[in-house]
C-alpha cells in the first residue's frame, strides 16, 4: 500500500511557529556632563575648615551648681547691703532712749531667733560663733547667753562644766530648752538669771578657765565695769573671748551708725555704735588678739587678765594695709596693740 504524499490534504498539518523577535535597542542619547554639587571628601592631610561661630561650651553639672550659688549670693548680698544702708540713711525719729535698754530682751524672747537667724547666717556671724566657741575649755562661763544661740557649738568634750548667765528670764528659759534638746546627757550645766555686773562663782567655787560673751557689750550701760568683773572670775591663765559689734573703720559708716543707733537700741536693746576699742583700752585687760570684719563693725577679741601677764600676740583687720586707718586715728586699744606689735 502506498503512503500518501506529504502534501496530501488528508494528512494533518501543524501551524507554522513564529520565531521570537529580538527587542530593538533604544536609541542612545548622550547626556550633558553635570558636575556634582557635593564637596569632595577632604584628604586626610587637609586641615579642617575654620568656622566663625565659636563652639558652644557646656559646663558639667558639678561646676554649674557653685556658679549658680555664687550668682545667688551676689544678688542677695547686693540686696542686703542696699537695704542695710538705706535703713541707716532713712530719717530717724528723735527718741529719748536710756542707756540701759536691757528690758527690751524680755519682750523679744519669743521672736528674737526668727528675726536674726537669716541675717547671722548670711553675714557669717553664725560661723564666727562656731569658731569662737571651739576655743572654750575647762570650766566655762557664757555671759549674755540670751536665747542660747551658742548652745549648738559648745565643745563639751573639753568642758568640765558650763554656766549660762543672762539677765532676761524669758530668754534664759529658751536657752535652757535648747540645751536640754541638744545635750540631754550633759548634766554639769547651770543657768543663772542675773546681771554680769554682779559676782559670779563657778560650780566648784573656783575661777573659770574660759569666759565667753557674744554681743553683750552693746547692751550693758557699763561695759568697762563688766569686763573688769569678768576678769575677777577668770583664772590667771584663763581667757576672755568676745564677739562684739561697734564702730567701724570709716567715719561715714560711723555717722550712719550714730544716726540710727537710738531707733536700733529702742527696738533691739543694743547700742551698736559703741567704741569697742576704747572700752577694751579702758578695761586695761591684756589684748591677745583682735580681728575685725564687716568694714570693722564686727570685733573678734581675745583677752587675758592682767594678773596672768598676758601679752599682745596678734592684731588683724579685714582691710588691706593701704585702707587701714593711720595710727594716730586709731583709738586707745588699737594704738596699744600696734605699738606693742612694733616692739616685738
Amino acid at each position: 500500500m502506498r503512503n500518501p504524499p506529504k502534501n496530501s490534504p488528508s494528512s494533518p498539518q501543524r501551524p507554522p511557529q513564529k520565531s521570537p523577535q529580538t527587542p530593538k535597542p533604544l536609541p542612545y542619547r548622550p547626556q550633558p556632563y553635570r558636575p556634582s554639587e557635593s564637596a569632595p571628601a577632604p584628604s586626610p592631610s587637609a586641615a579642617p575648615p575654620t568656622s566663625s561661630t565659636p563652639p558652644r561650651v557646656v559646663l558639667p553639672r558639678s561646676r554649674r551648681i557653685p556658679l549658680y550659688l555664687a550668682l545667688g549670693t551676689a544678688v542677695f548680698g547686693g540686696f542686703y547691703i542696699y537695704s542695710f544702708v538705706n535703713s541707716l540713711r532713712a530719717p530717724q525719729t528723735k527718741l529719748d532712749v536710756p542707756a540701759d535698754v536691757t528690758d527690751r530682751y524680755d519682750a523679744q524672747a519669743s521672736f528674737f531667733d526668727a528675726e536674726v537667724n537669716w541675717t547671722e547666717w548670711y553675714t557669717g556671724i553664725k560661723k564666727l560663733r562656731r569658731k569662737l566657741m571651739q576655743k572654750a575649755h575647762g570650766d566655762v562661763l557664757e555671759v549674755s547667753a540670751g536665747t542660747g544661740r551658742n548652745v549648738d557649738f559648745f565643745p563639751l568634750e573639753k568642758c568640765r562644766s558650763v554656766t549660762l548667765l543672762d539677765l532676761s528670764g524669758p530668754m534664759l528659759e529658751i536657752a535652757r530648752k535648747k540645751w536640754m534638746e541638744k545635750h540631754p546627757a550633759y548634766k554639769n550645766v547651770r543657768f543663772l538669771q542675773q546681771s554680769a555686773l554682779e559676782p559670779v562663782t563657778s560650780p566648784g567655787g573656783v575661777e573659770f578657765d574660759t569666759v565667753i560673751q557674744t554681743f553683750g557689750l552693746c547692751s550693758t550701760p557699763e561695759p568697762e565695769k563688766l569686763l573688769r568683773n569678768l576678769e575677777k572670775v577668770v583664772k590667771e591663765d584663763g581667757q576672755i573671748l568676745l564677739l562684739e559689734h561697734g564702730r567701724s573703720h570709716y567715719k561715714w559708716l560711723d555717722r550712719l551708725l550714730d544716726n540710727s543707733a537710738p531707733l536700733h537700741a529702742d527696738k533691739w536693746g543694743c547700742w551698736w555704735n559703741k567704741d569697742i576699742a576704747a572700752i577694751i583700752g579702758a578695761s586695761e585687760l591684756q589684748v591677745v588678739k583682735i580681728k575685725r570684719r564687716h568694714l570693722g563693725t564686727t570685733w573678734w577679741i581675745e583677752l587675758k587678765p592682767r594678773k596672768g601677764g598676758g601679752r599682745v600676740e596678734e592684731a588683724e583687720e579685714d582691710t588691706a594695709d593701704e585702707q587701714r586707718p593711720k595710727l594716730e586715728q586709731r583709738s586707745v586699744a588699737e594704738q596699744q596693740v600696734a605699738r606693742k606689735s612694733e616692739k616685738k
